[in-house]
């Protein structure tokens, strides 16, 4: 079965290149983006590991662990990472799952037969502290993933995690952000003292409130 929105995340335990891991245990407090590869030495997933590790410090001031898969083994990983620090100018230090026997490919439904019987596809899930499934994305094996995008996602899913608004399309951090309409227009003032802005009745923005 499919994970959906709002699920709580599997639990599990890994072989991974910084040493067997618990899930839970190792991303307790934090949170999460768990990323599938379809396998090693692939040309898409080279960049893709490259660029979550170009992108440590803007994961870490987000309080995010990345963790990646793939179904090959830990040995391969470790090889195919040599790649990855040379042909991306960077370094992998993130954990790099084993899943040899398709065990947490197969609890996540990062398999799809139609796409591909034995690989993973390019799945992308942001798991919260509290272990819930926040945001789900599943990529074809062609395309490479928009990091820009996802770290976009956290930002909003972290701020309106916290405040009762929503963020309107194509919305960047910084920008106005939409109150939400269970808040009454006449209330907005004392919870959002920023000021704010109606544009119709059920939108209603206001600058962003945690800067």
């Amino acid at each position: 079965m499919s994970l959906r929105l709002g699920d709580e995340a599997p639990n599990f335990q890994a072989q991974t290149t910084v040493g067997d891991i618990d899930f839970y245990d190792y991303t307790a407090g934090s949170w999460v983006v768990l990323y599938s590869h379809p396998s090693d030495y692939t040309p898409v997933c080279t960049t893709e590991l490259g660029r979550t590790a170009q992108l440590k410090d803007e994961f870490e001031k987000r309080n995010v662990k990345v963790l990646a898969l793939s179904v090959d083994s830990v040995e391969d990983h470790h090889e195919w990472i040599k790649d990855i620090n040379e042909t991306q100018n960077t370094n992998v230090d993130f954990p790099v799952i084993a899943d040899k026997d398709r065990k947490i490919a197969e609890l996540y439904d990062m398999i799809h037969p139609n796409a591909s019987a034995t690989a993973t596809v390019r799945s992308v899930f942001v798991i919260g502290p509290d272990h819930k499934v926040k945001l789900t994305l599943t990529y074809p094996a062609s395309t490479g993933r928009n990091f820009q995008e996802i770290l976009r996602v956290i930002d909003s899913l972290q701020l309106t995690a916290d405040y009762s608004v929503a963020t309107p399309a194509d919305w960047k951090h910084g920008e106005d952000v939409i109150v939400v309409p269970a808040i009454k227009t006449e209330d907005i003032p004392a919870k959002f003292p920023k000021g704010h802005t109606e544009i119709k009745p059920y939108l209603r923005t206001t600058p962003q409130p945690n800067i």
